[in-house]
C-alpha cells in the first residue's frame, strides 16, 4: 500500500502542482525495488539528474574515438596500390574494375577537394594568392603595367643614391652582348655605370672604364665570373650583388626593384 500511495501522491502532485514538485515528492521516498531492481526510470522519477548525466558521459567515453584522418588517407592509399598491383600481376576483368572503380572513387573525392578549394578562395579574398599575382590573362596584363610603372618610377629614383659595379672582360662574347644593355640602361635613366675590366681589355660602350685592382672581390664576387653587376648604395657604402651573365633590361630593373623596394618574402 506504501508504494501506491507514493505513485498516488506523485501522480496527484503532478496534475496539481506541475512536474517539478512530483520529482520532488518521488525522490524523497525511492524505492530500491522500483527504482534499482526494477530499473524503471524516468516513469517513476527514478533518474535524478545526476544520474541521467553520468549516463550520458559514461556513453561518451564508450563511444569510439572517430579514426584520425591520417590514418584514413593512408588505408585508402594503400588499398589503392594492392588493387593496383592485383590488377597488374594478375589482370582479370574484376580486378582491373576493382582498381578503376576505386581509383574513380578517389578522383572524384579530389575534385570536390578542388571544388571546395575553389568556393572558399572566392569567398574569402585573404586567402586567394591570385589577387597579389594574378594569373588570369587581363588581370595578369594589368598587374605587369603597375609593376612596370613602379620599376620605371624608382629606377628614376635610384640613379640619387645607387650607382652600378659593371665587371667585363673584353674577350668575353656574354659581356659584349651585355654591354650594350647596361649602356642604354645608363643613358636612360642617368644610371651611373662604373665599368670594370677584369683583363685589362678596353670596352667601346664604356670607355671610361677602370682595371680591376681587387674591387671583384671587395664587392662580394666570387669565381671570377664575368659578366657581373653589383649595385653600390652610396649612402650604406654597401655592394649589393645585382647578378652574373647577360640579362635582359627588365631582368636588370626587376632585379634592382627587388633588392631596394621589396622586403623578402612579400612579393610571393
Amino acid at each position: 500500500m506504501k508504494k501506491l500511495a507514493v505513485l498516488s501522491l506523485a501522480a496527484i502532485a503532478a496534475t496539481v502542482t506541475g512536474p517539478s514538485l512530483a520529482q520532488t515528492v518521488a525522490n524523497q521516498d525511492r524505492d530500491e525495488f522500483y527504482c534499482e531492481e526494477r530499473k524503471l526510470g524516468s516513469w517513476f522519477y527514478c533518474n535524478s539528474e545526476k544520474a541521467k548525466r553520468e549516463t550520458r558521459e559514461r556513453a561518451a567515453a564508450a563511444a569510439p574515438s572517430p579514426e584520425p584522418a591520417m590514418k584514413r588517407m593512408e588505408a585508402i592509399t594503400q588499398q589503392l596500390d594492392e588493387l593496383k598491383a592485383r590488377a597488374i600481376l594478375d589482370p582479370t576483368q574484376d580486378n582491373i574494375v576493382n582498381y578503376i572503380r576505386f581509383q574513380r572513387q578517389q578522383l572524384d573525392r579530389a575534385s570536390t577537394f578542388a571544388d571546395v578549394w575553389s568556393r572558399a578562395l572566392w569567398q574569402n579574398p585573404e586567402l586567394d594568392y591570385t589577387l597579389q599575382r594574378p594569373v588570369g590573362t587581363l588581370a595578369k596584363q594589368t598587374w605587369l603595367e603597375d609593376r612596370r610603372d613602379q620599376r620605371t618610377g624608382s629606377m628614376e629614383a635610384l640613379t640619387q643614391r645607387y650607382g652600378v659595379f659593371y665587371f667585363y672582360s673584353s674577350t668575353c662574347s656574354a659581356c659584349r652582348t651585355f654591354s650594350p644593355v647596361m649602356r642604354a640602361l645608363s643613358d636612360r635613366y642617368g644610371l651611373e655605370v662604373l665599368a670594370v675590366s677584369m683583363d685589362g681589355g678596353p670596352n667601346e660602350h664604356f670607355p671610361n672604364f677602370v682595371i680591376d685592382q681587387g674591387q671583384y672581390q671587395r664587392m662580394g664576387l666570387q669565381g671570377g665570373t664575368v659578366p657581373a653587376t653589383v649595385l653600390f648604395d652610396t649612402h650604406t657604402e654597401q655592394p649589393i650583388p645585382i647578378g652574373y651573365g647577360v640579362m635582359a633590361a627588365d631582368d636588370v630593373m626587376q632585379r634592382i626593384f627587388s633588392l631596394t623596394q621589396l622586403e623578402p618574402g612579400s612579393d610571393y
